[in-house]
């Protein structure tokens, strides 16, 4: 998912960063909202967390390998502004110090998981919840579900780039089956990694969870109605 240099033309990468770039303005101006004693911790450890396990790749099929996105994990733990934050700071950070990603396509990077894969991972997120009973349980199953889901839409980010302004010999069809395929099956290991991160903070502090303090609040108002 971290894409190299010359990959995508120099237009289009510019493109890219300028969107970029915006998405993280409006994400820095709703995360002072969002940030407080309580959750900035949290937040730090989140991106460290992130930053470790994106380092780590399993197998997936064909001699593939893939890693944590981590997107919707953050987003359900921190909230999305903070988590597309957090994120990008992950991304800028492996692109300097160990070239995973090319600096020319940073922007597009940010775009597919910072953005895409982060706020389609919290939408579905806030669609399971509110299907689903108001308990605890149902915060690891929409966990799941939500990075599950964010996976293939941040690669499918990566198919509109390439269909704008890739430099490579293969089709878009090719590229479309081998990323959403590929990114399919990442996709169950980044939910079962992502379900297991929010139970394990909800068996402790359910308080900091930012996607369960909706719940809770959700609770609270009909008790009182």
């Amino acid at each position: 998912m971290h894409i190299p240099d010359g990959f995508i033309d120099i237009p289009t990468s510019v493109a890219f960063a300028g969107i970029a770039t915006a998405g993280m303005a409006l994400s820095l101006k709703g995360a002072k909202s969002a940030l407080d004693e309580k959750t900035a911790p949290l937040a730090g450890l989140t991106a460290t967390f992130i930053f470790a396990v994106q380092m780590l790749n399993f197998p997936v099929a064909a001699g593939t390998s893939g890693h944590l996105l981590g997107g919707a994990l953050a987003a359900i733990l921190v909230g999305p502004w903070v988590a597309s934050l957090a994120l990008t700071v992950v991304l800028v950070m492996q692109a300097l110090l160990f070239a995973d990603g090319g600096l020319t396509a940073l922007g597009l990077s940010v775009f597919n998981m910072s953005l895409i894969g982060v706020w389609v991972g919290y939408g579905i997120f806030i669609l399971v919840k509110k299907i689903l009973p108001k308990n605890k349980s149902s915060i690891s199953i929409a966990a799941f579900l939500g990075g599950l889901i964010s996976v293939p839409f941040a690669a499918a980010g990566f198919v509109l780039q390439y269909a704008i302004g890739g430099t490579g010999t293969f089709s878009i069809s090719q590229v479309l089956t081998a990323m959403i395929g590929t990114h399919i099956l990442i996709g169950i290991g980044e939910g079962v990694i992502s379900a297991l991160a929010v139970g394990a903070v909800m068996a402790s502090r359910s308080d900091l969870v930012y996607g369960y303090k909706g719940a809770s609040q959700v609770l609270e108002t009909r008790v009182k109605e």
